[in-house]
């Protein structure tokens, strides 16, 4: 049996208000040729489907889209577990209709599917957290755990827990259940887990929103399923073994969505597995469709040089640029009209001479917040920002009256 591990879509995800979702089409469509051409027999998504929990129509159309023509009317399995960024009630709202097709959309800790079969493969068994499939004559035996919050977690313990006084981590909860679910993996069957947690000592991006407070939901790596052939992970967005001791791998994200996610290609895992046998897991690689440069600059002629250099390329852009004064509204605007898709500018002053003499109490709040955004940012701030500063100015000027 043959199956793709994929995660972190992040479906409607924006870069500082700039729309991602022209790459995120381009992406679901070459994903859809990975797994035809490499005749993938099951597609495992393991979480964040969307970016936030109300994602855009568009960014739904384009999931239910792209996973039916993947399922192909049963043709292929596709198994889809929740994560922290997914409302997971949204997520499977569209059960009955995804299960016709052979897609099965799991939301909450322990929660399950149904029997059936379809034209490509059979769910001859359907338990909570545990789903059993028989795909090319073979038995395949998949474990779940869909993004487990606290409180998820908790419901779940004190439901299937008799000792509710007892006191365990975060971590040693999801090793219990772990453990009880290996309980459904059968010797002559393909044994898969799939999850969407922090393990510890992944490495994160600055793209990712923390799901651990304090490292209070940190799983340790003693306690993922020691019996599975492999673990599928989401939540991280750099690819990456999460244990020596297991095939336990975080596929990342298909697109950079940060500037520190630059330093490394993105893409999927393709694994060949048998009952009883160590799996064969190759890294496919995806395409980077506009690409995030970051240009440190020595002054503002070399930052307009590069615009006009890179003016012919689709990419998202940051700006370091060093400089003696503040940089001029006129110059921005030349290079913002040379080159688009500038998503900062940001000044590194050199001298601070310009603000030695300043006389602050002959300046407004007003125009010392435009001058400090401006002197820290490289762009004057927006009249909304300007309005929300000077709304939240009064209102303290207000508190101070009344307590005066």
């Amino acid at each position: 049996m043959r199956f793709i591990h994929t995660s972190d879509w992040h479906l409607g995800k924006s870069l500082e208000g700039h729309s991602r979702i022209e790459e995120q089409i381009k992406f679901c469509e070459d994903f859809i040729n990975i797994v035809n051409e490499n005749n993938i027999d099951m597609v495992i998504i393991a979480g964040d489907i969307y970016d936030t929990s109300n994602p855009p129509a568009l960014a739904e159309k384009l999931f239910y889209k792209t996973v039916s023509k993947l399922a192909n009317n049963g043709e292929r399995c596709v198994l889809v577990i929740s994560g922290n960024h997914d409302n997971p009630e949204r997520l499977s709202a569209v059960t009955p209709l995804a299960h016709e097709q052979g897609i099965i959309i799991l939301g909450n800790p322990l929660s399950k599917t149904e029997v059936g079969k379809f034209d490509g493969f059979e769910i001859i068994d359907a338990k909570e957290g545990c789903v059993k499939l028989k795909i090319d004559d073979e038995k395949v035996s998949v474990i779940t755990l869909p993004y487990p919050s606290e409180k998820r977690l908790n419901e779940v313990i004190l439901q299937n827990d008799e000792d509710k006084e007892r006191q365990v981590t975060y971590s040693q909860k999801i090793g219990e259940i772990f453990n009880k679910l290996e309980d459904n993996f059968d010797k002559d069957s393909i044994n898969l887990a799939v999850s969407h947690i922090f393990v510890a000592g992944g490495e994160g991006t600055d793209s990712e929103r923390p799901i651990e407070l304090g490292g209070s939901l940190l799983v340790e790596k003693k306690h993922l399923p020691s019996k599975a052939q492999y673990i599928a992970l989401g939540h991280l967005h750099k690819p990456q073994k999460a244990s020596q001791r297991l095939n336990a791998y975080y596929s990342g994200s298909p697109l950079q969505y940060s500037k520190d996610e630059r330093a490394y290609t993105k893409g999927a895992y393709i694994v060949d597995i048998h009952p009883e046998t160590k799996p064969q897991i190759e890294e496919i690689y995806f395409s980077n469709y506009k690409p995030i440069e970051v240009f440190k600059c020595d002054g503002i002629e070399e930052a307009l040089k590069v615009c006009e250099e890179n003016k012919d390329r689709d990419i998202w852009s940051y700006f370091e640029i060093k400089t003696e004064e503040v940089i001029s509204q006129s110059n921005i605007k030349k290079m913002k009209d040379t080159l688009k898709d500038i998503i900062e500018i940001k000044p590194i002053i050199t001298s601070q001479n310009e603000y030695e003499h300043v006389d602050i109490k002959e300046k407004s709040m007003a125009e010392m917040f435009k001058e400090f955004y401006t002197f820290s940012r490289g762009l004057e701030p927006k009249g909304e920002l300007m309005d929300l500063f000077l709304d939240i100015i009064n209102e303290e000027g207000d508190i101070v009256d009344e307590t005066n």
